[in-house]
């Protein structure tokens, strides 16, 4: 049993790896594209805010992960690892393909697609569900609407002023939007891969009669995410900061903001939102303000398209796997 456990929480951390590495984009995308920082600047900059989150803001995004998705009597190492088998596959298909879809989700997907093919659609937590359902829904459109006011707000503000001093600003602001939001990123995407592994060991025994996150699970979740944002996504990198809308820095500052502010709200509120689709929403929310031909609305349909199939392609993903690991394990 020790084994197994010892083995799911690697996967665990692989996975938040790939979390980071997958939604590195999230957090540098427009920091780079601005060109207020190199790119090896902006990674190093960013996983060091990922990590810093570590300290400060809470566990309630993993509380809900691991206790608002599936009826903790239903979890099992085995849907544990094929949740999280099904949400790595996701994550690298998209990485591939360059689209910016949800870890986040991926992993809930998966998570829900395993205890489905083991318990059936009674073991989801529906209040949770639902909640995560309309977060997804409103946080791109919270990063959408924060992210449109402050441009307009910001212009008016430096109206008179002129562009290149509007620029020598907000490149050296941009730095602070940057650093808030990857501590959002940070905050909000590795509490998800703490709440698997709490949940992993809660029901294999290993919590005792209390749910909660030890600190050792907070550290290396957040080492994990740090180090998958040092190695960077750059596919996705180029559809976030470069394909969705032309960015400046004032631009830049702006999008990251929203992003951070949408980000740090939900995670204290112990809502698993979506990094990508929030910063996606903030990005389209300061382009839209140029003129609405400005944001690529081709590029974006792409990407909505895939943040509609992330879900139910993790968790039929995640359901195989766990009918594969089943006969597995009973041979």
């Amino acid at each position: 049993m020790l084994t197994a456990v010892v083995l799911i929480i690697v996967v665990a951390l692989i996975f938040d790896f790939i979390n980071g590495f997958h939604d590195a984009a999230n957090s540098i995308a427009t920091v780079v594209s601005t060109r207020v920082l190199t790119p090896l600047q902006a990674v190093v900059w960013a996983a060091f805010f990922n990590f810093v989150a570590a300290f400060g803001f809470g566990v309630q995004v993993a509380t809900t992960v691991g206790k608002g998705v599936v009826e903790p009597a239903v979890v099992d190492q085995w849907v544990i690892l094929a949740g999280l088998i099904g949400a790595i596959v996701w994550d690298l298909i998209t990485w591939h393909w360059g689209l910016p879809t949800s870890s986040s989700h991926a992993l809930i997907g998966g998570f829900a697609g395993a205890a489905i093919a083991k318990a059936g659609t009674g073991s989801l937590v529906a209040a949770g569900l639902i909640k995560i359902g309309i977060f997804m829904i409103l946080a791109p459109i919270i990063g959408l609407t924060v992210g449109f006011t402050m441009m307009v707000l910001t212009l008016r503000l430096f109206r008179n002023a002129t562009p290149g001093r509007v620029d020598w600003v907000f490149r050296r602001m941009q730095l602070a939007s940057a650093a808030a939001y990857s501590l959002g990123h940070g905050t909000n995407d590795a509490q998800k891969t703490m709440g698997i592994i709490a949940v992993l060991l809660f029901t294999t025994g290993y919590l005792g009669n209390e749910f909660r996150v030890p600190f050792w699970v907070i550290l290396s979740a957040h080492a994990a995410l740090a180090l998958g944002t040092l190695a960077g996504g750059w596919r996705i990198v180029k559809t976030m900061g470069m394909r969705i809308t032309k960015l400046r820095p004032v631009g830049g500052f702006c999008a990251e903001t929203a992003g951070a502010i949408t980000l740090l709200g939900t995670a204290i509120g112990g809502i698993p939102v979506s990094t990508t689709h929030t910063i996606t929403g903030s990005i389209m929310g300061v382009g839209s303000t140029q003129r609405f031909s400005a944001v690529r609305w081709g590029v974006a349909g792409n990407i909505v398209w895939a943040w509609i199939l992330t879900i139910p392609a993790s968790a039929f993903v995640a359901g195989v796997c766990w009918f594969v690991l089943r006969l597995l394990a009973a041979a």
